[in-house]
């Protein structure tokens, strides 16, 4: 388990707030953003994230219905979508897309603990609020 997916899951289950997530984001150079976008897209597909997921994901990261990422979580196959939204290259896109996928993310994640480790499982990452 490195950092990044230390706070990666944080800000997902919310043991980190968004503000920093953000402040610990803009702190990368564009290359690393960009491959932290590609990451957490990763995740998410990992999460199991579905295609439901999107309208609520935007709800969740506070964007408008209007602005890149939002637009393209809710068309076409997900994880195609989530691809696109990894590569946006703007710094203010790149910044909307880590908040969108961190929402998809704590909502795909959210759903496979609720179906998959009620009962316990060897996920670390589902241990931070115990560890941490």
């Amino acid at each position: 388990m490195s950092e990044r997916d230390v706070v990666l899951n944080e800000l997902a289950q919310g043991l980190r707030p968004m503000t920093q997530g953000i402040e610990w984001f803009d702190a990368l150079s564009p290359e690393e953003q960009s491959e932290m976008l590609r990451f957490v897209a990763h995740y998410c597909i990992q999460a199991r994230v579905a295609a439901e997921d999107g309208p609520g994901s935007v709800r969740r990261a506070g964007l408008r219905a209007t602005h890149t990422p939002a637009v393209l979580i809710t068309r076409g196959r997900i994880d195609q979508q989530l691809g696109k939204i990894a590569g946006l290259a703007p710094l203010d896109e790149r910044r909307k897309a880590f908040r969108l996928l961190i929402a998809v993310l704590a909502i795909a994640d959210g759903r496979r603990r609720e179906r998959f480790c009620g009962d316990g499982c060897s996920h670390w990452w589902h241990r931070l609020s115990v560890a941490g």
